[in-house]
């Protein structure tokens, strides 16, 4: 019997544990097998193979019982991924290729019939483990832009399985990935000066940018809630490269276009947006295997929720642990995946289902009751997570300015701001104000005896939580760092406290 080993790597949530691709030729009734937990993807590798060896101008072993075993044989196996390994196997196995060409190097793609080769998911997980092996990765060319992000990787690419099988033996040579030695930041289009009036929701939008912190706005149709949640992605600074590789980790894993993508845009902060319509596993991952979520999709980026109050009450608290822990985990049954989600959470809602109410009746055309049961899908342990809640109101003043010329852009002065904040806060604590432990409040967040006192009369006045005075605190500090204080005074504390918008307005239904 002739045996080949062939080294690839399953996909496990955002691992790639290693799998040996063992391929035996032995003497009896010509059969193809794979075992080794084979999916129903896997299992139809036979077919793809046999054709794609074949049409390759390769001798296809006819008279020989061919079993191929994926180890580790308790780790499920899904998708084409498998197919040119498997290939590469057979070759081997039979004396077509020497086991000194394959030793030191690792097999992806999926073969079509004629042999070509095509694109797979989640191949940068599986390029970063095998960088740490010091081995060879031979991948298909789709995936070309998805390796470039990459550095010092030793990876070469192919369009067909007769590429690789002659870069293997010599005569000619894949090309070697060159990684992106630098890469140009492309900030989304739109200033913040296109929103008319809202000083104090800007002001929010720019001290939210600044700390990390959560927002919400709320406010009638057509204020510039949406405008204003979809600029905030521009006063934030390019993500460096530990960053940039997370991101691009999670989106290679949820099966982002490789062939429409350009090696930068792998790297770029994006705005998730999902309709009030999208299910819970749509939300933070599922599935079987697990995929990322939206949560996921934004890491290191921003989930804007529009319309907050449209959402499920179950698929909205499903956000509570990952707003806290900054990962979600996906358990499936005899399968665990891990994905990261520290995103930047802004949502937008109308005060009412009328979309009009300021507290007082004649302002809406709803009752109490419709009021209560639309807000009461906001539950307190949610809105607790929320460090702002900012008012956006109609400004009719702001319409009978008549603009001759449109405003000079402020952004990229406002982004400059924003970007030495955050480095102050790395430099004194090591993370951003919003990601602050409780321990490192007492120090970061000190209060003179006075201060404290003003702010625990206030959160009892309000009904906050332990969690909503520890908000308020990483909330003042990132005032405080504004305005270029070293301690957290009462002017801080009381701006803090003003944004506060949703709690004022459930307190005042209630005296209703």
């Amino acid at each position: 019997m002739r045996i080949a080993r062939v080294f690839t790597r399953a996909l496990y949530g955002m691992e790639a544990p290693l799998v040996t691709v063992e391929v035996g030729l032995a003497m009896g009734l010509p059969a193809f097998t794979v075992v080794g937990m084979p999916q129903a993807g896997v299992r139809e590798a036979r077919d793809r193979v046999r054709s794609a060896i074949q049409a390759s101008d390769f001798d296809f072993p006819r008279g020989s019982k061919i079993t191929v075993n994926l180890a580790p044989a308790d780790l499920p196996k899904h998708g084409a991924r498998y197919d040119l390994a498997i290939a590469i196997g057979i070759l081997a196995a039979d004396g077509q290729l020497s086991e000194a060409a394959v030793v030191s190097r690792e097999f992806y793609g999926e073969l079509t019939l004629n042999g070509e080769l095509r694109d797979v998911e989640g191949m940068l997980p599986a390029l970063l483990a095998c960088r740490r092996e010091g081995r060879e990765a031979v991948i298909p060319l789709d995936n070309l832009a998805e390796a470039q992000v990459i550095r010092e990787q030793q990876c070469v690419v192919g369009e067909s399985l007769r590429d690789v099988v002659e870069h293997l033996t010599g005569p000619h040579k894949l090309p070697f990935v060159q990684a992106l030695k630098s890469h140009d930041y492309v900030y989304p289009t739109g200033d913040i000066a296109d929103v008319m009036g809202q000083e104090q929701a800007k002001r929010a939008l720019l001290l939210a940018a600044m700390g990390g912190h959560h927002l919400l706005f709320v406010g009638p149709p057509g204020t510039g809630k949406t405008m204003l949640a979809q600029r905030l992605l521009g006063l934030l600074p390019p993500l460096n490269d530990e960053q940039g590789l997370e991101v691009a980790a999670v989106r290679s894993v949820a099966g982002y276009e490789h062939r429409a993508a350009t090696p930068q845009s792998w790297l770029q902060r994006n705005l998730r947006a999902p309709h009030h319509s999208c299910s819970a596993a749509a939300l933070v991952g599922g599935g079987s295997p697990p995929q990322p979520g939206e949560i996921s999709l934004a890491h290191n980026a921003i989930l804007f929720l529009d319309e907050l109050p449209e959402f499920s009450r179950h698929v909205l608290d499903s956000l509570r642990e990952p707003l806290e822990s900054g990962h979600v985990t996906i358990s499936r049954a005899g399968y665990q995946a891990q994905f990261p989600a520290r995103f930047q959470l802004v949502c937008a809602l109308n005060p009412s289902p009328c979309g009009h109410f300021d507290g007082t009746l004649a302002s809406a055309r709803s009752s109490p009751d419709q009021i209560n049961r639309y807000l009461g899908k906001l539950s307190g342990p949610l809105l607790d997570r929320i460090d702002m809640q900012v008012d956006v109101p109609r400004q009719p003043e702001i319409l009978k300015q008549q603009q001759t010329e449109a405003p000079p852009a402020q952004t990229p002065k406002l982004r400059e701001q924003v970007t030495s904040m955050r480095v102050l806060q790395c430099e004194r604590q090591g993370c951003l104000n919003a990601d602050l432990q409780p321990h490192q409040l007492a120090t970061v967040c000190q209060l003179q005896k006075s201060d404290h006192t003003f702010l625990v009369a206030a959160i009892e006045k309000f009904g906050l939580s332990h969690r909503a005075y520890h908000r308020v605190l990483r909330l003042a500090r990132t005032i405080a760092d504004a305005a270029q204080a070293e301690q957290v005074g009462r002017q801080h504390l009381a701006e803090a406290l003003s944004y506060r918008a949703l709690d004022r307005l459930l307190q005042q239904l209630r005296e209703l």
